[in-house]
């Protein structure tokens, strides 16, 4: 061979959500250097960047939550972790408007980490980046099932420039309902005069924009209900954005040695661990068109993991640095959400979010526990895939908190039992073996 990527070889270590906001490579701890280590000795360390690197040049936009932002300087923080490629599309890509998204892309391109999911326009946004490896040549598609509209990226046109945003993965919910119920909605509908409001707001709107009702499907407070035998709730990808995302899967397939797709998804199934049928739908059809590899993160819990024509899908990975409550500033808008006044602190603020930590995400465990995954490729074909589950010190203080180290036993147990549950449904049977959690290929 002339070129060790001839081997197909590779070693890809990936994890979920980091909301970052403090320096990383002061600590020493035993169980944090070894998780660090396991980064550097991979070919590609992947996280989501769910926070926005700026220093608040920006007005705020109207998303809710947290208002995330960090010091750029925290992007040296993950390279000295052995993070070198990031997703960027998520729901807090636009809590500083456009000009947060393109703040972050210009801090990022400063750093040493190959991102996608974001861009001046929709084209920049949806393109894979690339990521140079001793073993190959790695693509990586980015984008977002949980957004706000204005943040999605548009495509340019010959006489206008296209909007800075995310590569957005939109979907249909249809709630079906019997017979009864669907004619007491028809009849509210009528009865509250909602449906002459949709005629009106028709007029406003490109044709198709909202959608006829008919004998059989209704459009009630802006979702859409279909006559059916049983109540279900079903979702469907929209056709635009699935061919825009396989395009490019394609694409990258030509064009590099490996190919990653990271979707970002807080919307659930029938409950919130079980991943929606259209994440399930767009996962597979990803890797029908050649991705090696599918990462999932969002609803900061993790869910279970798929084995889909040898090649893996891991529906979520919960949390990796999870630092939201130290973020330095909030926008008036949050302060006003928990009835503070202008004279309130930061630390006002996430104590009356959380009532002091007793509820949200400093109330419940399952935030911060979740796992690191390791895959091991050889011959281009999934020679190992291990979990190795992780701490984010749930019940410390928060100036403590959200920095990930390898589990102890309690929490690791807890950790890969949950995976090793949620795996079951979809086919994959994972052995928890010395703290270490085997997915069996």
């Amino acid at each position: 061979m002339l070129y060790d990527a001839q081997a197909g070889d590779l070693t890809l270590v990936a994890s979920g959500d980091t909301m970052i906001t403090r320096r990383l490579r002061v600590f020493r701890e035993d169980g944090f250097m070894r998780l660090a280590k396991m980064f550097r000795d991979a070919d590609v360390g992947f996280t989501n960047l769910e926070m926005l690197m700026h220093d608040y040049e920006h007005s705020p936009g109207m998303a809710g939550g947290t208002f995330t932002a960090s010091d750029p300087k925290n992007l040296a923080e993950l390279e000295w972790m052995g993070v070198n490629l990031v997703s960027c599309a998520n729901n807090h890509s636009y809590d500083y408007g456009e000009g947060g998204v393109l703040t972050n892309l210009s801090h990022l391109r400063q750093s040493e980490l190959t991102h996608a999911g974001t861009g001046r326009n929709l084209s920049e946004a949806r393109a894979p980046a690339y990521l140079d490896t001793a073993n190959g040549r790695v693509a990586l598609i980015s984008a977002s099932s949980t957004f706000a509209e204005a943040g999605r990226a548009l495509d340019q046109r010959p006489d206008i420039l296209g909007r800075p945003g995310l590569n957005p993965l939109r979907f249909t919910t249809t709630h079906t309902l019997d017979r009864p119920a669907f004619d007491a909605l028809r009849r509210i509908n009528k009865e509250l005069g909602l449906e002459a409001q949709r005629n009106a707001l028709r007029n406003f709107r490109h044709p198709g924009a909202i959608p006829e009702d008919t004998d059989s499907r209704i459009i009630f407070m802006n979702n859409l209900f279909a006559l059916g035998e049983e109540f279900k709730v079903s979702t469907r990808l929209n056709t635009p954005d699935l061919e825009g995302n396989l395009k490019w899967v394609r694409d990258a397939r030509r064009m590099a040695d490996w190919v990653m797709v990271s979707v970002h998804c807080h919307e659930s199934g029938a409950h919130r661990d079980e991943p929606p049928q259209f994440l399930v739908d767009f996962a597979r059809a990803c890797i029908d068109e050649g991705a090696d590899m599918f990462i999932g993160h969002g609803p900061h819990v993790t869910r279970g993991i798929e084995i889909y024509k040898d090649r893996p899908i891991m529906y979520s990975l919960g949390n990796f640095i999870f630092q939201n409550d130290t973020v330095r500033w909030q926008p008036s808008y949050n302060y006003e959400s928990v009835k503070l006044g202008a004279e309130a602190t930061p630390a006002d603020f996430y104590d009356a979010r959380s009532d002091h930590d007793k509820r949200g995400f400093p109330g419940d465990a399952v935030y911060w526990e979740s796992v690191v995954a390791r895959c091991g490729f050889k011959r281009e074909s999934l020679h190992s895939l291990t979990l190795h589950p992780i701490d984010l010190g749930h019940d410390k203080r928060r100036s403590q908190r959200g920095r990930p180290l390898l589990a102890g036993a309690s929490a690791s147990r807890r950790a890969l039992e949950r995976i090793k549950r949620l795996s079951k449904p979809l086919g994959t049977e994972v052995r928890i073996e010395k703290g270490v959690g085997k997915v069996r290929l």
